[in-house]
């Protein structure tokens, strides 16, 4: 059974930076595309970034220039590196994993970011 797990999360000041990690296991096609999403109080769930397998990345315009989404190679995780952070960054942060091949999704648990002075 496929899993996503996120880690990471927490209380940062507005201009600090925080990392967030997304660990997947299971067994997965090759072809796959992951992204983090973010979901803040009253507010729908939004993309922030994805990354295929061949480790091509997309970004939101809220999100560019300031975070950097990645993979470790010969693991199974992403990372979400977010820099320069502000309050409206406050959010539950969502780990996905998208298998097109199946048309399969897969959510981990959300890991909160608090970005407060």
């Amino acid at each position: 059974q496929v899993q996503v797990v996120e880690s990471g999360g927490g209380l940062v000041q507005p201009g600090g930076s925080l990392k967030l990690s997304c660990a997947v296991s299971g067994t997965i096609f090759s072809f796959n595309v992951m992204g983090w999403y973010r979901q803040a109080s009253g507010k729908e769930r939004e993309l922030v970034a994805t990354i295929r397998d061949d480790g091509r990345s997309d970004y939101t315009d809220s999100s560019k220039g300031r975070f950097t989404i990645s993979r470790e190679k010969g693991k199974n995780t992403v990372y979400l590196q977010m820099n320069l952070l502000k309050p409206d960054d406050t959010a539950v942060y969502y780990c996905h994993l998208r298998l097109p091949r199946d048309r399969k999704d897969y959510w981990g648990q959300g890991t909160q970011v608090l970005v407060f002075s």
